[in-house]
C-alpha cells in the first residue's frame, strides 16, 4: 500500500507577534481518541498536555534545553508557523511479530523563535497515533554556530495522579535490575545502587530507565508507557522523578570525560519522546508506535538472515560444568596442556559437534559457541582490558573451520560470539577483520557482549559515545551481511525497522541470574512484568527453555523460579526472531515436552495479545509465517489462575490439532516445578479452551493445521 498523505484541520488560537498572550495549537490522532494541546505560557515557555477519550492523561508539561556556552532555550519564544500533515501507509516487516504494519498518524510541526538578540529557532514535531504519540525537538542552523553542547534536556511527562508504576532504576550502565512495582511517589532508585550482583551499577539520580509502564486507577483506568524511539547520536534518556507533583523530567546519561550529555552539529533533531496510551494492558504489547517512529529500512534486502531457534555452549558455563577460558582458572590460572584442560573448557570441537548434531535432529537452525577465542583468562576483573580479544583466534582445542564445515553439512548455522569486555575501541579496530571472517565462513549472526565498566573510564554504556558505538557496529555488520544480537546493550528504540540486521538484544535481567544470583534469582512475576515493560522496546534474547529447574547436580543453591510449562510458554510470550533452547542437551534428550520447542515458530505473520495485566499474567497467540500454524503461550506470577480462552484468533474454515503443554495438577514453581501434562484435541475458531496455571506456571499450545 502506497503512503496516502492527507491534510487536516488544526485549531490555532491567539497567534500574536509577542508573548503577552497565550499561543496554542492542537492536533488529534486519526480516530480522534487522542489529542495533544500545545501552548506557550506568558513567559514564552513551551508546554503540552494530552487527552485520551476526553480524559487528560498527561498533565501540563514543559519543554526545553540547557546548553554549555549558549543560553538556555526554555522561554522567550513565540510561535511563527504551524504546519499540519498526515500519513497513512503500510510497510512490511522482513521479520517480526507480524508481517504488515500500518503507520497512520497526524503530524503537527510547530516553529518557534526567540524574541531577543539571539533570535534562535526551534521546531517541535508531534505525531499523533491512535495508540499514543511521539514528539521531538529540531534545532536548525544558526548563524555563527556550528555545534551545540547539551548539558540537560528538560522534557516533562507530568501525570494526573500517583499512578502504579513498573520500573527499574535509571542506571547509566545496565538494565539488569529486578522490576519494582510501586506508586510513582514511592520510587526510590537510589537505594538500588548497592545491589550485590550488579557491580557496574551507576545511578546518580532518583530516576528510572525506560520503558516505564504506568496504570492510572479511579473513574477511568488507562495505561501509559514512556520511552523513546530512534535513539541515534544522542544520549539515552532516563526519567527523573519529579519531587513536587507526580511525573517525570528527562535526565540524559552523561560522560565523566566530556562533562556534558550530548554534542551535536547543527542542524539536528533529537530522538522521539514517546507516550503509548491504552485502555487495556494488552494494547501496549500490540502497539507498533515505537517502530513506526523510525525511518524505513536503509540496508535493503536482509534475506541472508534467517530467524531461528538455537542451542549453544553457554548455559553449561553458568552451571559450572565447563568454563569460557581454556586455562582452567580453578587450578590457579596457569595455562594447562590440552590433555590437562580436557573436560573443563566448553568450546571444544567435539562439544560443538555434539550441539550441531542435536540441533540438526530437532528442527533447530543454529548453535551459539561462547568461549571459542583466546583471551578469556583476562577478560574480567582486570582494569585494563584493551586488546584482550582479537575475535579471530580460536583456542587450540577448537577448530573453527572444521566446526563451520560440519555445521554446513548438517544444515545448521554457527552463531558467532564477540565478547568485547566493554573495551569498544579494541572492538572498533577489529570489526572489519572479525566481520570479514564471518562473511568468509558464511556466518550471518553474532552475539556481542559488553560486560564490565566501559573503557575509557568515565564513559557509560548508555551515553552518547556508546550509543554511537552500538549503532555503528550494526551498520558496519550490515556491510558484511551480519545480524547483531547485542548483550549489555543500549536499549531497543525501534531501530530494527531502519536496520533490520539489529535482530535482538538483552537489556534486562536475563535467565542467567537464576543460575548465579545470590538474591534468589528472578521471581515468578518477573516475565509477566517484562512483557509489559522491556518488551515494548523491541525483541529480547532471554534464553528460555530450562527444564532442569532445580539444577540439583550443578547449582543446588539456585533454581529457576517458574514451572517447566512456563518455560515453554516463553517461546511465544517473549518475542525474539532468535530463541535459544538454553538448557543442557542431556536435559532435553528423550523429554516429551521438548516437542513444543521443536515445533514452535520464531517468525510471525500475526500476533494476538489475548489478555494480561502487568506483573500478574499474560496470554499471547502468534501465527507462524510460511506454515500458518498458531502457537499460544500464557504465563502467570505467584498466583494460580484459571481462564477460558476463545480460539477466535484461528483462521476461519480450518481445523487444527491443539497440543497443550500444561502445568500438572500438583505443579508449583518452587515445590514441584517439573510437573506437567500433555494433551491433544481438534479445534476450530468456534471453540473455547480452558487453561489452568499453577503458581509461577504457564501453558504452551501448538495449533497445527490439519490437512487432508
Amino acid at each position: 500500500m502506497k503512503p496516502f498523505i492527507k491534510f487536516f484541520m488544526l485549531t490555532l488560537l491567539g497567534l500574536s507577534a509577542c508573548n503577552e498572550s497565550v499561543q496554542e495549537a492542537t492536533v488529534n490522532s486519526p480516530s480522534g481518541n487522542n489529542l495533544l494541546h500545545f501552548f506557550l505560557d506568558t513567559e514564552g515557555t513551551p508546554h503540552y498536555f494530552v487527552e485520551h477519550n476526553g480524559t487528560r492523561v498527561i498533565d501540563t508539561s514543559s519543554l526545553g534545553f540547557e546548553f554549555k556556552e549558549w543560553p538556555a532555550l526554555r522561554s522567550g519564544l513565540t510561535i511563527t508557523n504551524v504546519q499540519a500533515t498526515g500519513t497513512d501507509e503500510t510497510w512490511e516487516m522482513p521479520w517480526g511479530e507480524q508481517q504488515e504494519v500500518r503507520n497512520h498518524y497526524n503530524e503537527m510541526r510547530v516553529s518557534l523563535k526567540e524574541e531577543n538578540d539571539e533570535e534562535r529557532s526551534l521546531h517541535l514535531v508531534f505525531r499523533m497515533y491512535d495508540d499514543g504519540l511521539g514528539f521531538r525537538y529540531e534545532i536548525p542552523e544558526h548563524e555563527g554556530k556550528e555545534e551545540v553542547i547539551i548539558t540537560d534536556e528538560y522534557t516533562e511527562f507530568m501525570l494526573t495522579g500517583d499512578h502504579t508504576a513498573w520500573w527499574i532504576p535509571g542506571d547509566w550502565d545496565i538494565y539488569e535490575h529486578l522490576y519494582n512495582t510501586s506508586r510513582v511517589s514511592e520510587i526510590d532508585a537510589i537505594s538500588k545502587r548497592d545491589h550485590p550482583n550488579l557491580a557496574s551499577t551507576y545511578i546518580p539520580e532518583n530516576a528510572v530507565n525506560t520503558p516505564i509502564t504506568l496504570r492510572a486507577e479511579g473513574k477511568q483506568r488507562y495505561y501509559l508507557s514512556l520511552h523513546e524511539a530512534a535513539l541515534i547520536d544522542y544520549a539515552g534518556m532516563t526519567l527523573k522523578v519529579n519531587e513536587n507533583r507526580p511525573g517525570f523530567v528527562s535526565e540524559l546519561v552523561g560522560s565523566d570525560i566530556s562533562g556534558y550529555k550530548v554534542k551535536r552539529s547543527l542542524p539536528f533533531h533529537t530522538p522521539w519522546r514517546t507516550i503509548q496510551i491504552a485502555d487495556e494492558a494488552p494494547e501496549l504489547i500490540e502497539s507498533k508506535l515505537i517502530v513506526n517512529l523510525n525511518e524505513p529500512n536503509k540496508i535493503g534486502d536482509v534475506s541472508w538472515f534467517t530467524p531461528m531457534k538455537y542451542t549453544g555452549i553457554w548455559w553449561e558455563m553458568h552451571m559450572g560444568k565447563s568454563t569460557w577460558d581454556f586455562a582452567n582458572t580453578q587450578k590457579g590460572g596457569e595455562t594447562l596442556s590440552m590433555e590437562d584442560a580436557k573436560g573443563t573448557h566448553g568450546a571444544t570441537t567435539e562439544n560443538a559437534k555434539a550441539f550441531i548434531d542435536f540441533s540438526a535432529a530437532n528442527n533447530i537452525g543454529g548453535v551459539l559457541i561462547e568461549g571459542w577465542n583466546t583471551g578469556w583468562e583476562h577478560w574480567i576483573g582486570f582494569e585494563d582490558r584493551e586488546g584482550v580479544f582479537d575475535f579471530v583466534t580460536p583456542y587450540p582445542d577448537y577448530d573453527l573451520q572444521e566446526v563451520v564445515s560440519y555445521a554446513d553439512e548438517k544444515g545448521v548455522e554457527i552463531i558467532m560470539h564477540h565478547e568485547t569486555s566493554a573495551a569498544p575501541r579494541t572492538y572498533e579496530k577489529q570489526m572489519d577483520t572479525a566481520y570479514a571472517l564471518m562473511q568468509k565462513l558464511g556466518i550471518h549472526s553474532v552475539k556481542s557482549g559488553y560486560v564490565g565498566k566501559i573503557i575509557p573510564k568515565g564513559e557509560y554504556h548508555h551515553g552518547q559515545w556508546m550509543v554511537n558505538h552500538y549503532n555503528n557496529a550494526v551498520i558496519k555488520a550490515a556491510e558484511y551481511q551480519v545480524a547483531v544480537n547485542a548483550h549489555e546493550p543500549i536499549k531497543a528504540t525501534g531501530l530494527r525497522r531502519t536496520y533490520p540486521n539489529m535482530i535482538a538484544r538483552e537489556g534486562l535481567r536475563g535467565q542467567e541470574f537464576n543460575a548465579w544470583a545470590s538474591d534468589g534469582g528472578n521471581p515468578p512475576e518477573h516475565l509477566p512484568i517484562v512483557a509489559f515493560t522491556r518488551m515494548l522496546g523491541g525483541p529480547i534474547d532471554f534464553t528460555p527453555g530450562i527444564f532442569d529447574i532445580k539444577m540439583e547436580k550443578w547449582k543446588p543453591e539456585n533454581q529457576v523460579n517458574t514451572t517447566l510449562a512456563h518455560q515453554l510458554a516463553l517461546y511465544v510470550v517473549i518475542y525474539s526472531p532468535i530463541q535459544m533452547a538454553a538448557d543442557l542437551i542431556e536435559n532435553y534428550e528423550g523429554h516429551p515436552a521438548f516437542q513444543f520447542i521443536r515445533d514452535v515458530g520464531v517468525n510471525w505473520s500475526q500476533t494476538d495479545v489475548i489478555n494480561g495485566e502487568p506483573g500478574d499474567y499474560v496470554t499471547i497467540a502468534r501465527k507462524e509465517r510460511n506454515t500458518g500454524n498458531w502457537f499460544l503461550g500464557a504465563i502467570t506470577d505467584e498466583e494460580a489462575r484459571n481462564m477460558e480462552l476463545s480460539l477466535d484468533f484461528l483462521d476461519p474454515g480450518k481445523t487444527y490439532t491443539a497440543t497443550v503443554y500444561a502445568d500438572g495438577e500438583d505443579a508449583h514453581w518452587n515445590e514441584n516445578p517439573t510437573s506437567y501434562s500433555i494433551s491433544n484435541r481438534e479445534v476450530t475458531r468456534q471453540d473455547t479452551m480452558t487453561i489452568s496455571m499453577a503458581p509461577g506456571g504457564g501453558v504452551a499450545v501448538s495449533f497445527i493445521e490439519k490437512t487432508e
